[in-house]
């Protein structure tokens, strides 16, 4: 099968740049491993193992079939801050060879696909006063800052791009999309600069290649190092792996749910900070974050701190609350208790990463094992911005904050993940430093690329799915050029 681009995953991303070719003359292929619905047979395909720092099993946190993991995903958006971009002194394999501008103009874009409305994020308080003030805090690190939603569904679920787009991918004259179709190998050319076929597979035993100019594997970061690794015919290495690279940085973000209880002395929080609130279209939630002031100065990470559901204090919480209040001089009769939640970034690592093992999937690709890291050193730059919170609630004289979790274990004992996979394909404008270049192109090889969140070399606290539709609409445009 001839095409001018072969696009390899049929989750947002694949979709969003199958729809943005749509007007250009290039012929594309699509090629999707699931179907329409979930399979338990080809969802097994991402089955591995796992060492190290407890982790969810490899299988749970993705959904293989049309539209990908947007078939779970709970709609969050924000897009990176500024400084996600930059080299900071204080992290290690920090820096991107784009900035936060590069990407800026294509969000527009990204939230038309998400559904989620006029861009309000950090302006949302212009549309939100009359549900009630932000937060009291004193002059200091964290301040009130928001996320939007993909628009609802029914009533809880958000745009599932598979059955969202799958009319539209259909109505594309030179777009053909296959589903059940898992590819099995990149196959380079005998020169190893060039990928000249795709070998594809379904679970029932049929096969067929693909030969196309060009190839953007769009699989999710397990999946897009597991094909890079194990297309290891010409180069032993694998495809982009000259460097020993692909794979390694694997990242999430830790959630670590209870971690603090905010106490607030008149009991009063508006409702955009305990749940989703429409306004003016938009679904908008607050959180609270560490200004990028903050994270310069003090050399802490990015996180998003959420405010959960109301708690009953112990009885030396109460005494504790009494105490401070009798000495800010304030009345804490109305006092009321919630749990803090949190989305954490965390420290690039290489030696959080994926290899191949020896076992086989049922299509007899080698499966992935995960080496699981997580740095006691993430944790305690968190409790550092969580001191900071504290401090400004008790100079405002609003409240005060309890932190929950000092040891590992205690860290541990309430976590979560966000099941939001990164970093295995990272970028740099060095391959010695990054899998892919600026334009996402592998380096050495001239014609293909990676999208996804695999390809961050840093994370910050941001919910991925809108920066990385961002980045391959991005991608989309450079293709235009790039595809003859």
């Amino acid at each position: 099968m001839q095409a001018d681009l072969a696009i390899i995953g049929g989750g947002p991303v694949g979709i969003a740049i199958a729809l943005a070719l749509a007007k250009t003359p290039l012929k594309i292929v699509l090629l999707e491993s699931g179907g329409m619905s979930f399979d338990a047979k080809t969802q097994a395909l991402y089955d591995g193992s796992k060492v190290g720092t407890p982790y969810v099993t490899l299988e749970a946190s993705r959904l293989r079939y049309l539209g990908g993991s947007s078939n779970h995903w709970g709609g969050w958006c924000r897009p990176m801050d500024a400084i996600d971009f930059e080299e900071r002194t204080w992290m290690p394999y920090s820096g991107w060879p784009i900035t936060k501008k590069d990407v800026d103009r294509y969000f527009v874009k990204a939230h038309e696909l998400c559904e989620a409305g006029t861009l309000y994020y950090d302006g949302a308080g212009k549309v939100t006063g009359d549900l009630g003030p932000r937060l009291a805090l004193g002059p200091g690190g964290l301040t009130t800052r928001w996320f939007q939603f993909s628009r609802m569904h029914g009533s809880v679920l958000p745009t599932h791009f598979g059955e969202r787009y799958a009319g539209d991918l259909k109505k594309q004259a030179k777009l053909t999309v296959y589903l059940q179709a898992n590819v099995t190998r990149l196959g380079l050319g005998r020169a190893g600069s060039a990928i000249s076929e795709l070998d594809v597979a379904t679970l029932d035993g049929k096969k067929f290649t693909v030969k196309p100019k060009a190839a953007v594997l769009a699989t999710g970061a397990i999946e897009s190092a597991r094909l890079l690794l194990a297309s290891n015919d010409v180069n032993t290495a694998g495809i982009g792996n000259n460097h020993d690279l692909v794979g390694r940085f694997f990242a999430d973000h830790p959630c670590p749910r209870d971690n603090a209880t905010l106490v607030l002395f008149d009991g009063k929080i508006a409702p955009y900070y305990l749940g989703n609130q429409v306004a003016h279209g938009a679904i908008l939630r607050a959180g609270l974050f560490p200004s990028e002031d903050f994270r310069r100065s003090q050399a802490v990470m990015a996180s998003s701190i959420t405010v959960e559901g109301k708690i009953d204090l112990d009885d030396v919480g109460k005494a504790a609350v009494a105490v401070t209040a009798a000495a800010l001089g304030v009345d804490a009769s109305n006092a009321v208790a919630h749990s803090l939640g949190c989305g954490m970034e965390v420290t690039p690592d290489p030696d959080r990463r994926l290899t191949l093992d020896a076992s086989r999937d049922a299509l007899g690709m080698p499966k992935l094992k995960l080496h699981m890291r997580l740095a006691d050193q993430d944790f305690a730059k968190y409790r550092l911005t969580l001191k900071e919170l504290g401090r400004q609630l008790l100079e405002s004289r609003a409240g005060m904050l309890k932190l929950n979790s000092r040891t590992r274990d205690e860290w541990f004992g309430s976590l979560d993940w966000g099941n939001h996979h990164m970093g295995t394909t990272r970028m740099s404008a060095d391959p010695r430093k990054g899998v892919v270049n600026a334009d996402l192109k592998v380096h050495d090889v001239a014609n293909l690329y990676v999208a996804g969140s695999s390809v961050f070399p840093t994370y910050g606290a941001a919910n991925p799915t809108i920066n990385l539709l961002a980045l391959a609409l991005r991608l989309a445009d450079h293709l235009k050029g790039a595809v003859k």
